[in-house]
């Protein structure tokens, strides 16, 4: 697998900036550990099952959905009622808008417990999402190697890094073209939580 790299480099592949945009310390470590302290304690954390080849699984990691308002579960099982936001939440929405110019109504939390916690190859399609949606999304902890590969090219895999603080945007055709994960890992990892900023439709 190649390691993805943003900068201007030879020796790496260098990912298209209408598809993402990256910035490393968008939070500065007292931040992102405080505020990673705070959803460990505070969030609403759920386990809940998805359908995978025709049956019902466990995800192997925890969720919490905060917003604008109430929503209900999605059809294809992917968003489940959320919680209003709070403070914290709102106060990192807002700014992420202010310096980027996008615009948010929701952020799903993912906590990746140890190093067996994961999400699979999988893209953001759902029709709420919009056609060509925009996506945030800030690490917290423990750094973990985030997975992209071309839907129609597997061979074609890269890695990036995402370290604590970060900022990942996700844009443009990247959900039509481009899987992504996080894959389970044989080295002893922390907690990691994820933040993914989302303009769901329906709100």
């Amino acid at each position: 697998m190649g390691q993805l790299s943003l900068f201007d480099t030879e020796e790496f592949y260098e990912f298209p900036k209408d598809l993402l945009e990256y910035r490393e310390n968008f939070l500065n470590r007292e931040e992102a550990d405080r505020l990673k302290d705070h959803l460990l304690k505070t969030a609403q954390w759920e386990q809940r099952t998805q359908k995978m080849y025709n049956k019902m699984v466990i995800t192997p990691r925890l969720t919490a959905w905060y917003g604008d308002s109430k929503f209900n579960e999605s059809a294809d099982n992917n968003i489940s009622s959320t919680n209003l936001w709070i403070p914290e939440l709102l106060s990192l929405k807002e700014r992420i808008e202010k310096e980027f110019g996008y615009r948010f109504n929701g952020v799903l939390l993912n906590l990746y417990r140890d190093n067996n916690d994961s999400v699979a190859w999988h893209r953001d399609k759902e029709s709420r999402y919009g056609k060509r949606p925009v996506i945030a999304s800030i690490s917290l902890g423990q750094t973990r190697n985030f997975d992209f590969r071309r839907k129609d090219h597997h061979q074609s895999k890269y890695s990036l890094p995402l370290p604590n603080g970060s900022l990942l945007i996700m844009k443009g055709d990247l959900q039509e073209n481009w899987e992504h994960r996080i894959a389970k890992s044989t080295v002893p990892m922390k907690e990691r939580i994820n933040l993914t900023f989302r303009l769901i439709n329906e709100l």
